[in-house]
């Protein structure tokens, strides 16, 4: 369970990490760039990404 958490929590940093990416002009080919409300989005993703990072690694009595 505690791996299905973790991976979960990393593929949503990835892929706020790549909207952010988007949202700067980094990453081209895509209606996401260059526009500064993906970078906003991408960056709350990245959050709830390191969020459920740290849910997933917390330690259990």
């Amino acid at each position: 369970m505690r791996l299905t958490r973790n991976l979960l929590a990393l593929i949503v940093l990835a892929i706020g990490m790549l909207w952010s990416l988007q949202g700067v002009g980094l990453v081209q080919g895509s209606f996401m760039t260059g526009r500064r409300a993906w970078l906003y989005i991408g960056l709350i993703t990245v959050l709830v990404g390191l969020l459920g990072l740290a849910w997933a690694n917390r330690s259990r009595p």
